[in-house]
């Protein structure tokens, strides 16, 4: 019982003070519903993974595929450009399917649609204007591996690399003003608040997409939530859905972040918003930013229980392990589960987080194999023979 503390590991001395937060809706999953290529992702249990973390059960939100893209950021981006381009044209209009908001965004054409990414966010924005006849402008960081920005270009958006960290490329593409150009980003700043709300309300529908998912298995409930943070989104949409006013069940929630850019953690630390230099060199690309968004702020800093901040060797040992049970993530995808790795061989941690042989652990698969030659070099597989892997029952 003496284990000492990691130094990568923080907990937070402010969490659960969230009485009063509005319950979350599923508007956001009504909405993705009438999408094209809409399908609920996968809730798949890891039984391997379960035994080699000791404990009772393990869940695993697969977001490898949405909408056809490898990465849940469609959520976002889809219902932040739905809601802001309503609020841009002042209407109200019903609508049925893609074809009639088309028509309905007519007017504001010949539109761009502006992000910054570290690859999936601005891929995600651009099939989004492709759906409305829109062009795209990405802003990414210079260390993008060559298959991320291809990746992009290939949805037809015209991709400009910045010079400096994913950070730099948010400063730039918020300097894209004007009457054609309409600013889509998952990170807030001051005066920009609104548009990345939406996107933490768009990532709702992974979490009440769970929510018929348990109820059908009859699974047991979660009892710990591990979730990958960068700006601290998507770690806010797991607190506003678990932490909302009147909810029965609260797991546990642990954030993740890398070791070479853990803002959240040296926020939490200092007691208010702070910056990490960079350049942020994480194999996490995702999760390489060095500023937690002002918009997640609020919800992380008083939500989220623990803070583990993993190297890359983690991550790419939660890669492996998640392969060898036929689930293809990719670094950023796999570091939740190695923000439990970092834990489990601690006792005072698993203690302080509850994490026991009857637990029950929730991770999100938030990407599939993004670079796929580094894919490959790690796990020893391509994504297809993992897959295939699974399939043939030589998990």
């Amino acid at each position: 019982m003496n284990d000492p503390i990691p130094p990568s590991i923080v907990q937070n001395p402010n969490a659960r003070l969230t009485a009063g937060l509005e319950p979350a809706t599923r508007e956001p999953l009504d909405f993705h519903r009438r999408l094209p290529g809409y399908a609920a992702t996968p809730l798949l249990e890891a039984p391997a993974i379960a035994e080699a973390l000791g404990v009772a059960t393990v869940l695993i939100k697969d977001e490898a595929s949405r909408f056809g893209l490898p990465a849940y950021k469609m959520l976002g981006a889809s219902w932040a450009t739905y809601r802001s381009l309503r609020q841009r044209l002042g209407t109200t209009a019903n609508w049925h399917a893609i074809d009639d908001l088309k028509r309905q965004f007519a007017p504001l054409k010949p539109l761009t649609l502006v992000a910054a990414t570290d690859g999936n966010h601005g891929r995600a924005v651009a099939r989004v204007a492709s759906w409305f006849d829109f062009s795209a402008h990405i802003y990414v960081p210079n260390d993008m591996v060559p298959a991320r920005i291809e990746a992009i270009r290939s949805e037809g958006a015209e991709v400009t690399v910045v010079p400096g960290s994913y950070d730099d490329a948010v400063e730039v593409a918020a300097t894209q003003v004007g009457n054609h150009l309409h600013v889509i980003s998952d990170t807030a700043w001051e005066g920009y608040e609104q548009i990345p709300h939406w996107v933490v309300e768009g990532y709702g529908t992974i979490f009440w997409e769970l929510e018929d998912q348990l109820a059908a298995k009859a699974t047991r409930y979660p009892d710990l939530v591990a979730v990958q943070i960068g700006v601290g989104s998507l770690a806010a949409s797991v607190v506003r859905h678990f932490r909302c006013e009147g909810r029965s069940k609260c797991p546990t929630i642990l954030g993740v972040e890398p070791l070479a850019a853990a803002c959240l953690q040296a926020s939490i630390r200092a007691g208010e918003i702070q910056s990490i230099p960079g350049p942020h060199r994480s194999i996490m690309s995702g999760l390489n930013a060095g500023r937690p968004s002002l918009t997640a702020w609020p919800l992380v800093s008083k939500g989220v229980d623990a803070f583990s901040a993993i190297s890359d060797e983690t991550a790419r040992e939660a890669m492996r392990l998640l392969a060898h049970s036929g689930i293809v993530a990719g670094e950023s995808g796999a570091a939740g589960l190695g923000g439990v790795l970092e834990i489990v061989e601690n006792t005072r941690w698993r203690k302080a987080l509850g994490i026991g042989r009857d637990s029950c652990l929730l991770f999100l698969n938030t990407e599939a194999d993004t670079d796929p030659t580094g894919y490959r070099v790690i796990t020893g597989a391509s994504s297809a023979e993992v897959r295939r892997r699974i399939r043939r029952g030589q998990s």
